[in-house]
């Protein structure tokens, strides 16, 4: 693999922004990290980066993708080549993706397979987390082995989808148990899959097959119940535990009351549930079908108690749940029965361009909160701080240089992702990357991708430690 020369890159006369600091710096890139940080830098023969009149934000990382993964009876239709160009060209330089352990295999494969679909292809650094399928004492006893053998740090239970992920109670608390005492961090997908088996079973014998029922089958109470139960499984436990896709004021609300009793609970949401509601749901056509996810778009109302609590340190991630299928041939696949529509939406792209908008722009949140959550926060928590998610002497030189004025419309005819639809298509938005580097080589220029497949490498994840965020 080519390395940097160590003649270096300068990216000059940018405003600097961690998520503790604000200030008017040059940065001197070598070899891939960043060796100097100063007012100003002398030029001695580098690379100069014009960064006038914009930000310089450590890279993003999104804490939360599904790349090439099979899923409803068919795969995502981005695999680590394309996503992670999309997700370079949005100002994310690190991914952490799912390995999905299948029942009676053993953790180790899974890693090993999910390795197999990104070497060669991802164009930016990823990491991976691990799904956990079933309890068996075997699979119990390799978490340890998967933290200090394959820096994997993180592994997610699912309190839904009944038959193909979801996992019993028994396993939730034995993984909770196991990955506290060997340095995990344990995530849970929360919603009350037995009850939701019930409430779609009635609602296609009543011939409500519409998209509008996945979200009516699903209600905020069904998330709600789940989160505090999860909650309550990791206080016994005595294990931490971070709540991903966070869609309502209810969850989010048991997130908060849980760290009041002082758990080491942490709370992830995504664009979709700030910007998107159940009334998408009843878009013209089959279109209503994108937006089909779990757990489904809620009210608008819960819009503002998410932003709310991304200002109040009370959700502490932001990731994208990238989760990408065509309209055409995938999601409908349940075209006469809701339950068959493949979940999720390709978010990858303008997870950070959606949090800068509505979060930055809105005044809601200030720029030091807007790179805690969607860089330092996600590299604390999956061991991957301060070689990234900071801008530091000795960090690796992943860097965004951020216009904040620069205005753009997304849309499916434009975007790099590959799905033929965008659930955010038709929203404006102010800021973008100007120029995006991932340790130290420009892999994106405005709009077009300069960097290469394959020039992504696997992170390993230190063990995990509780922090405070």
């Amino acid at each position: 693999m080519e390395r940097e020369t160590t003649i270096g890159t300068i990216i000059r006369g940018g405003t600097v922004v961690t998520a503790t600091d604000v200030f008017p710096a040059d940065v001197l890139i070598e070899n891939g990290i960043v060796t100097t940080i100063a007012r100003s830098i002398m030029e001695l023969g580098q690379e100069i980066i014009d960064a006038s009149g914009a930000y310089v934000f450590p890279g993003f990382i999104d804490p939360h993708t599904h790349l090439d993964m099979p899923f409803g009876g068919t795969t995502t239709i981005d695999d680590f080549a394309s996503g992670t160009v999309a997700a370079a060209l949005g100002g994310t330089t690190t991914i952490v993706d799912f390995a999905l352990h299948q029942k009676g295999d053993t953790l180790a494969n899974a890693v090993k397979t999910w390795h197999g679909k990104a070497d060669g292809k991802a164009a930016i650094d990823y990491a991976f987390h691990l799904t956990i399928a079933d309890g068996r004492p075997e699979t119990i006893e390799e978490i340890p082995q998967m933290i200090v053998r394959e820096g994997v740090n993180s592994f997610k239970v699912f309190m839904a989808y009944k038959h193909v992920l979801q996992v019993d109670d028994e396993t939730i608390f034995k993984v909770l148990k196991a990955a506290a005492k060997a340095g995990g961090l344990v995530q849970v997908h929360a919603e009350n899959g037995d009850v939701i088996e019930v409430t779609v079973k009635e609602a296609l014998a009543a011939g409500q097959t519409a998209p509008k029922y996945h979200g009516l089958t699903r209600p905020v109470e069904l998330e709600a119940e789940a989160t505090s139960r999860a909650i309550r499984l990791a206080e016994v436990a005595g294990a931490p535990l971070y709540v991903v896709h966070v869609s309502s004021a209810m969850a989010a609300d048991a997130i908060s009351d849980g760290r009041k009793r002082g758990l080491h609970i942490y709370g992830e949401t995504c664009p979709q549930y700030l910007v998107c509601d159940v009334s998408d749901y009843d878009r013209p056509g089959f279109t209503g079908a994108n937006y089909v996810m779990s757990p489904p778009l809620r009210e608008k109302r819960d819009q503002q108690v998410l932003l709310q609590k991304l200002k109040n340190g009370e959700l502490h991630a932001f990731g994208s749940d990238h989760c990408s299928f065509n309209n055409c041939g995938q999601k409908e696949l349940g075209k006469d029965d809701f339950s068959k529509i493949p979940n999720g939406a390709p978010t990858i792209e303008d997870r950070v361009a959606i949090l800068y908008e509505h979060g930055v722009n809105k005044g809601v949140i200030g720029l030091n909160q807007f790179v805690a959550l969607a860089s330092t926060n996600p590299a604390k928590l999956f061991g991957l701080f301060p070689r990234k998610g900071t801008i530091a002497v000795g960090s690796d030189a992943d860097i965004v240089v951020w216009d904040p004025n620069a205005e753009r419309t997304i849309s499916a005819k434009t975007h790099h992702m590959k799905a033929d639809n965008n659930i955010f298509e038709g929203m404006t938005v102010r800021g973008r990357p100007r120029y995006v580097f991932s340790r130290g080589r420009k892999v994106a220029d405005g709009d077009t991708f300069v960097g290469e497949p394959g020039f992504g490498i696997h992170q390993k994840s230190s063990p995990f430690r509780p922090v405070q965020l």
